[in-house]
């Protein structure tokens, strides 16, 4: 008895120990992707407030220096203003004047619960007002 090669009877035979090889892959791959979108879904929003406050810190040194407000104008405005931004309330600022500049940093820290693993989102962030202060 001769057998083709397009013979499925042969190909079922030789193949026997590889079926479900691929249902096994494809449910392992679609797990994977499946974490990777979920992980996404909670790190997102969270690196894109920081982002969106960088911006805001920025501009509220850069409005300090050009209106003449003081340094303790500028701390008490990222506190008030973190509400929109998701900073927390136990977060530390540090505004000062430094060679005719004023620098604002702030640090705080977020924890974003994984599935089995917390992740601390760490910010720690200096701005630097664009021009020097005017006296």
């Amino acid at each position: 008895m001769k057998f083709s090669v397009y013979d499925t009877r042969l190909s079922r035979r030789c193949r026997g120990g590889e079926r479900g090889a691929s249902r096994l892959s494809l449910i392992f791959l679609l797990a994977l992707l499946a974490l990777a979108v979920y992980v996404g879904y909670l790190f997102v929003p969270v690196a894109y407030q920081a982002s969106l406050y960088k911006v805001y810190m920025q501009d509220t040194v850069d409005k300090a220096v050009a209106t003449g407000k003081p340094a303790a104008w500028v701390e008490e405005q990222l506190k008030s203003g973190g509400g929109d931004y998701d900073v927390p309330d136990d977060a530390v600022f540090k505004v000062e004047n430094r060679d005719g500049y004023l620098e604002a940093n702030a640090r705080f820290t977020h924890f974003i619960s994984l599935p089995g693993y917390t992740y601390e989102y760490d910010f720690d962030h200096t701005v630097r007002s664009s021009s020097p202060k005017q006296n």
